[in-house]
């Protein structure tokens, strides 16, 4: 094939393709830029094949690409993704969450009380956690003192990237179904555990003291991702009229969100753990202070997600990001 020929049977329609490419198109416009958008494609597949690179398949890519922008639009700028992000995507991948977290609170709440009472219940049962004198030590001086062993700052960052951890694991290897569930139980019974030890020592409300400030948000946040990992190990097993892999991918870019956002949330449970649980402030004023954290979780979850998933949000990606999705009729 001649290059300089075949540009000079199709330089009108390439002119044409650049003009539609910067024009206000109505219905027929868009019309006719896709079918000369095709076309052009073919040829420049043809240039390609016949004389590989050349200086007419180079012009001829520049207007492709600028048809191709205007029919799939820009990519939105950093700050605006960053903006739908917080305001849209993920209080709406929190909201659809609500419900499991709840469950998982209560169970989870059950599960450690329930330990507690059972070992607290039976001497022998506390004698097997250890020396009397060891447990004791325990219930004096290391459980508080844990908050305070190391300084607010360094101890901060530690919970936080602790905490972040365990909260990606569990949306991430919640495809499992079982990962969660064993993070869960087993913190609740490690909770229900040391609830045991400082009750036989009858400091179980200081126990409730130490933990309530932080622990009410730093909870919460594992119980929302211990319900995002489950919600991905439920579109594989139930993925409706989408395939598994479909279902996946949905759900997994979703809730990928949450644990992202989690670890903003956290940061501020690792604020009030290193900050405020540990130091001299009155009782009800470190509670209070950690009821304001979660309240203010709670209202950009309830509310704001509440918001979001009205207008249509579910998390995911928007369309441009993720790809167009394969259509079903039905």
């Amino acid at each position: 094939m001649d290059a300089d020929a075949l540009t000079d049977a199709r330089r009108a329609e390439w002119e044409r393709l650049e003009e539609l490419s910067r024009a206000r198109l109505d219905g027929a416009g868009v019309d006719e830029l896709i079918v000369r958008y095709r076309a052009a494609s073919a040829d420049l597949a043809e240039l390609k094949t016949s004389v590989g690179d050349s200086p007419q398949g180079a012009y001829l890519s520049t207007i492709l690409v600028r048809a191709r922008l205007r029919l799939t639009g820009a990519s939105d700028s950093i700050l605006t993704q960053t903006a739908r992000f917080f305001r849209l995507q993920l209080p709406a991948a929190l909201y659809r969450l609500r419900w499991t977290t709840l469950v998982i609170a209560l169970a989870f709440i059950a599960v450690a009380v329930g330990t507690a009472a059972w070992i607290a219940s039976d001497p022998a049962l506390i004698a097997t956690l250890g020396p009397p004198d060891q447990l004791e030590q325990y219930a004096d001086e290391s459980f508080t003192g844990y908050y305070t062993e190391n300084p607010a700052a360094e101890f901060m960052g530690m919970v936080w990237t602790n905490n972040a951890w365990i909260a990606m694991q569990c949306v991430l290897f919640g495809v499992t179904g079982i990962w969660p569930v064993y993070m869960l139980v087993q913190n609740a019974m490690g909770l229900g555990t040391s609830g045991a030890v400082m009750a036989a020592h009858d400091k179980a409300d200081l126990m409730v003291l130490y933990i309530l400030p932080h622990g009410m948000l730093e909870m919460t946040c594992i119980f929302v991702a211990a319900a995002a990992g489950l919600h991905v190990f439920w579109a594989w097993v139930a993925p409706g009229h989408r395939t598994r892999g479909e279902a996946l991918a949905e759900e997994g870019r979703s809730l990928a969100t949450v644990a992202l956002g989690l670890v903003f949330a956290l940061f501020l449970a690792g604020l009030v753990e290193g900050f405020v649980t540990g130091w001299g402030l009155p009782w009800p004023v470190k509670i209070g202070i950690g009821a304001a954290a979660l309240a203010v979780f709670l209202i950009y979850m309830l509310v704001v997600g509440g918001r979001a998933h009205r207008r249509g949000e579910t998390g995911d990606l928007v369309e441009y990001e993720a790809g167009t999705p394969r259509l079903i009729a039905g």
